[in-house]
């Protein structure tokens, strides 16, 4: 039963966390928008069915049924279409004959009011249409495409930043207030024999070869302080003498668990390990297969304690998790792929892959009800997700692409940039870009983003990411 609540609390912590972020990523447009002027309508969290509402001043503040996002709703997002040349042409002069003026009151006057029956131009128009019925009569200087590139760029890179905002402040509290688990030189294991990368197992067979620790006087708890001669303060100064010394043999100096000192002889062996990062992730070669490689073994694996960090080390840890995350973003299809093959065949799901809200709880509710953590790494691991989170977030938001955040930002630069070079060459200005026109491809984003979402979210159902 205590389980259970443990599970139930650890999912619960991060649907808050997620709500929270959604929410005050939407305060980051919200903000500076009503700062520039811009008249917003809506604030909500979440999609579908409004449950909760609630209006202050011209704006309505509520919670939809769906919490798996959040808009802002802002007048003028959309310019209404360029007139055509016969438009501006009308506007110069008035019809010579009645037949004339007759023809040209029956043939469209501007490219707004072009009739079409393509499904494409049709998502268009109607674009353009709720755009400018968004905008109540006599406020159409307060229409979101009416700002300066400057300020559109602005609120739209306001909701990424608090999410680069959150994700560095949970990381600090991560690093600087509960500590890393840090390997160090006191010995917390010591294997019986020499198991492959290339194996699964983890339990010993009559025909394994003894790991050279076995039969030596280390014992669990001792604490390496030399290895011969040669000072060592951290595992990694551990490895790195071992795995360079193949068949060499080495004397350990250690300070006992019981007391006193002593000095033990190993001689490492030859064994097969996988490559990792600097993360520690497993790495893989194009067909997928794990890269190996052939280093010095002597079957001993360390204490890990919570080591806190300087706030120096902040920055980089954020940094390596924005790299991470855009990485999974750049290679997403393949994923995707390898993603589908374990939720509807006998695939393996990598657990530094894709991962939906619902995979995530899950894995929070696994750390929170494991009883071999303590309260202190239970509390630890979920800042840390939160924190994760809030960056993937952050990066995400940034793709290039309507409808993110990246898309508009991207679409305002555009705008920007063409009108610098029409004042250069003293042409016209150009005026806003029609991103209207990009509805189609926005479409088919938003259908791709939807599809991933139920393929990710399917997968964490029927095939989760196994942590421990």
């Amino acid at each position: 039963m205590t389980e259970a609540i443990l599970y139930v609390a650890g999912v619960l912590v991060i649907a808050v966390g997620i709500v929270v972020s959604i929410g005050l990523h939407e305060v980051g447009h919200l903000v500076p928008a009503k700062l520039f002027g811009v008249r917003v309508t809506q604030y909500m969290i979440g999609f579908g069915r409004t449950v909760f509402s609630r209006r202050r001043g011209e704006t309505e503040y509520g919670f939809k049924a769906i919490p798996l996002g959040g808009y802002i709703s802002m007048v003028g997002m959309f310019p209404p279409a360029k007139q055509g040349r016969k438009a501006r042409l009308l506007q110069a002069r008035p019809p010579a004959t009645v037949g004339e003026a007759v023809e040209e009151a029956l043939e469209p006057a501007s490219a707004g009011r072009t009739a079409t029956t393509s499904l494409f131009g049709t998502l268009v128009q109607d674009a353009r249409d709720s755009s400018a019925e968004s905008i109540p009569e006599g406020e159409d200087h307060r229409a979101f495409y009416r700002l300066a590139v400057w300020k559109r760029v602005v609120i739209m890179l306001g909701g990424p930043s608090v999410n680069l905002v959150l994700g560095i402040l949970f990381t600090a509290i991560l690093l600087m207030g509960f500590g890393v688990l840090t390997p160090t030189t006191t010995v917390a294991s010591i294997s019986q024999c020499i198991v492959p990368a290339t194996q699964t197992r983890t339990t010993c067979t009559a025909d394994d070869v003894a790991a050279p620790a076995a039969g030596t006087a280390l014992r669990p708890g001792d604490r390496i302080t030399a290895i011969d001669g040669t000072a060592v303060t951290t595992w990694d100064d551990v490895t790195a003498i071992i795995r360079r010394s193949a068949g060499v043999e080495l004397e350990l100096t250690v300070a006992a668990k019981a007391g006193g000192t002593e000095r033990i002889t190993v001689t490492p062996a030859t064994n097969t390990i996988a490559v990792t990062n600097a993360a520690g992730a497993v790495q893989k070669d194009p067909d997928g297969t794990t890269r190996t490689q052939t280093v010095g073994f002597i079957g001993i694996g360390p204490t890990e304690t919570l080591q806190q960090q300087p706030v120096t080390a902040v920055v980089p840890a954020v940094w390596n998790n924005v790299t991470t995350v855009a990485g999974v973003i750049v290679n997403l299809p393949s994923r995707l792929v390898a993603v589908a093959q374990a939720a509807f065949g006998s695939g393996e799901r990598d657990p530094n892959g894709p991962i939906s809200v619902v995979g995530v709880g899950r894995v929070a509710g696994e750390i929170a009800a494991n009883d071999q953590i303590t309260l202190t790494s239970k509390v630890a691991s979920l800042i840390g997700i939160l924190g994760s989170l809030n960056i993937a977030l952050f990066v995400f938001n940034l793709i290039p692409l309507l409808p993110l955040d990246g898309g508009h930002v991207i679409g305002a630069l555009w705008e920007g940039l063409r009108r610098r070079i029409a004042k250069l060459f003293g042409r016209r200005d150009p005026g806003p870009v029609d991103t209207a026109k990009l509805m189609p491809l926005t479409f088919a984003v938003s259908i791709l983003l939807g599809g991933m979402s139920l393929l990710l979210i399917y997968a964490d159902l029927v095939h989760p990411i196994q942590i421990f």
